[in-house]
């Protein structure tokens, strides 16, 4: 049962009470999986170095695929660490409790291979869906705030998950209207991130993560 505070209205101003809670739980979160993706990618630049050194043409491919089998490991956890981004708010609306540090992690190893999967399969269907029409997957996209919820608070199989995540946006009376505020919401934040180089995206993207959350019990697509 989600906490009273899910349900209520959502506004810019009570998304920014939220992510003061949360500050230290999301600077750790983003500062570990930014750090994992930057030593992964220092790996593959330091055998691309040594690739770009080697005259012998099998070597330097063997080189260059081994660079992105070492740094693979590290991109993925990179991808495990920052999806927490996104399950902070999920947790925090339905337990009505701050997420920690600690909380956090405790979460995701809980149950790693759950999000792993979670994360590996909708990446899939969302590539697939540009890939073939671009329109399904931007409907697979507006579900994301959803499925997240499903995946870290409920024990859904990971198909049932994406599959009751799409029943809830576009069936539910209001999932147009939860479509329609996302992508404004998204529009405005990528004006907000590009305006100021990237550094208000750090302040803007979690108050998305934690407005969109709130809206989507609010509305009745989480419930």
């Amino acid at each position: 049962m989600a906490s009273t505070t899910a349900y209520e209205q959502p506004s810019i101003s009570r998304a920014w009470d939220g992510v003061k809670d949360h500050i230290p739980t999301i600077f750790v979160v983003w500062f570990i999986a930014g750090l994992l993706w930057g030593i992964g990618y220092l790996i593959n630049l330091i055998f691309i170095g040594f690739a770009s050194n080697t005259y012998d043409s099998f070597g330097s491919s063997l080189l260059m695929i081994s660079g992105s089998l070492a740094s693979l490991p590290l991109y993925i956890l990179s991808s495990l660490v920052g999806i927490m981004l996104s399950a902070i708010p999920a947790i925090y609306y339905e337990s009505g409790q701050v997420v920690t540090v600690q909380g956090a992690f405790s979460e995701l190893m809980k149950r790693p291979l759950r999000y792993l999967a979670a994360g590996i399969l909708f990446s899939v269907a969302l590539t697939i869906g540009f890939l073939f029409c671009i329109l399904p997957g931007i409907a697979i996209a507006f579900v994301t705030p959803v499925y997240v919820n499903r995946v870290f608070v409920t024990d859904q199989s990971i198909l049932g998950a994406f599959g009751s995540s799409f029943q809830s946006v576009y069936r539910s009376p209001n999932g147009m209207s939860f479509v329609g505020i996302q992508l404004l919401s998204a529009i405005f934040v990528a004006i907000v991130t590009v305006c100021t180089c990237g550094l208000g995206g750090f302040v803007a993207i979690p108050i998305l993560l934690f407005y969109i959350q709130n809206l989507a019990y609010n509305k009745g697509v989480i419930s």
